[in-house]
Protein backbone atom coordinates (compact mmCIF):
# COMPACT_ATOMS: atom_id res chain seq x y z
CA UNK A 1 0.00 0.00 0.00
CA UNK A 2 1.16 3.51 -0.80
CA UNK A 3 1.77 5.78 2.19
CA UNK A 4 -1.19 7.71 3.55
CA UNK A 5 -1.35 11.48 3.70
CA UNK A 6 -0.68 13.17 7.00
CA UNK A 7 -4.36 14.16 7.16
CA UNK A 8 -5.46 10.54 6.65
CA UNK A 9 -3.08 9.36 9.36
CA UNK A 10 -4.46 12.03 11.69
CA UNK A 11 -8.01 10.88 11.00
CA UNK A 12 -7.08 7.22 11.59
CA UNK A 13 -5.32 8.16 14.83
CA UNK A 14 -8.33 10.16 16.02
CA UNK A 15 -10.68 7.22 15.36
CA UNK A 16 -8.21 4.87 17.08
CA UNK A 17 -8.28 7.24 20.08
CA UNK A 18 -12.06 6.95 20.35
CA UNK A 19 -13.23 9.96 18.34
CA UNK A 20 -15.97 8.17 16.46
CA UNK A 21 -17.94 10.65 14.34
CA UNK A 22 -17.10 13.49 11.98
CA UNK A 23 -17.36 16.52 14.27
CA UNK A 24 -15.47 14.61 16.96
CA UNK A 25 -12.65 13.89 14.49
CA UNK A 26 -12.62 17.54 13.39
CA UNK A 27 -12.26 18.65 17.01
CA UNK A 28 -9.56 16.07 17.74
CA UNK A 29 -7.42 16.82 14.68
CA UNK A 30 -8.04 20.50 14.10
CA UNK A 31 -8.53 19.70 10.42
CA UNK A 32 -11.36 21.38 8.48
CA UNK A 33 -14.52 19.49 7.55
CA UNK A 34 -13.52 19.71 3.87
CA UNK A 35 -10.50 17.55 4.72
CA UNK A 36 -11.99 15.21 7.34
CA UNK A 37 -15.16 14.06 5.58
CA UNK A 38 -13.48 13.19 2.26
CA UNK A 39 -10.70 11.40 4.21
CA UNK A 40 -13.29 9.38 6.16
CA UNK A 41 -14.92 8.38 2.88
CA UNK A 42 -11.63 7.35 1.25
CA UNK A 43 -10.47 5.44 4.33
CA UNK A 44 -13.76 3.56 4.44
CA UNK A 45 -13.63 2.88 0.68
CA UNK A 46 -10.12 1.50 1.12
CA UNK A 47 -11.23 -0.81 3.93
CA UNK A 48 -9.34 0.96 6.73
CA UNK A 49 -12.50 2.16 8.46
CA UNK A 50 -16.07 0.94 8.64
CA UNK A 51 -19.08 2.99 9.60
CA UNK A 52 -22.64 2.64 10.80
CA UNK A 53 -25.40 5.18 11.27
CA UNK A 54 -26.95 5.45 14.70
CA UNK A 55 -30.71 5.05 14.90
CA UNK A 56 -32.92 8.05 14.28
CA UNK A 57 -34.56 7.38 17.65
CA UNK A 58 -31.23 7.73 19.49
CA UNK A 59 -30.43 10.97 17.69
CA UNK A 60 -33.96 12.32 18.17
CA UNK A 61 -33.76 11.59 21.91
CA UNK A 62 -30.76 13.97 22.05
CA UNK A 63 -32.37 16.52 19.72
CA UNK A 64 -29.83 16.28 16.90
CA UNK A 65 -29.33 14.65 13.50
CA UNK A 66 -28.16 11.04 13.35
CA UNK A 67 -24.40 10.50 13.52
CA UNK A 68 -22.31 8.18 11.43
CA UNK A 69 -19.91 6.33 13.72
CA UNK A 70 -16.53 5.09 12.46
CA UNK A 71 -14.34 2.23 13.67
CA UNK A 72 -10.92 1.03 12.55
CA UNK A 73 -10.81 -2.30 10.76
CA UNK A 74 -7.96 -4.76 11.24
CA UNK A 75 -6.45 -3.37 8.03
CA UNK A 76 -6.83 0.14 9.44
CA UNK A 77 -4.97 -0.81 12.62
CA UNK A 78 -2.15 -2.32 10.53
CA UNK A 79 -1.98 0.72 8.24
CA UNK A 80 -1.85 3.08 11.24
CA UNK A 81 0.98 1.05 12.80
CA UNK A 82 2.90 1.12 9.49
CA UNK A 83 2.41 4.88 9.15
CA UNK A 84 3.60 5.46 12.72
CA UNK A 85 6.80 3.58 11.89
CA UNK A 86 7.22 5.52 8.66
CA UNK A 87 6.92 8.82 10.53
CA UNK A 88 9.28 7.66 13.31
CA UNK A 89 11.88 6.81 10.69
CA UNK A 90 11.76 10.42 9.49
CA UNK A 91 12.39 11.91 12.91
CA UNK A 92 15.95 13.00 13.64
CA UNK A 93 16.09 11.02 16.90
CA UNK A 94 15.27 7.82 15.01
CA UNK A 95 18.31 8.13 12.73
CA UNK A 96 21.86 7.53 13.85
CA UNK A 97 23.91 10.68 14.21
CA UNK A 98 26.29 11.40 11.40
CA UNK A 99 29.90 11.62 12.52
CA UNK A 100 31.61 14.66 11.09
CA UNK A 101 35.32 14.67 10.93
Amino acid sequence: MRGLSLAAVGVLQAVANGYEYGFDVIDATGLPSGTVYPALGRLERDGLLRSAWETEAAAHAEGRPARRYYRLTAAGRRALAEERERVRALLPSARPARVRG
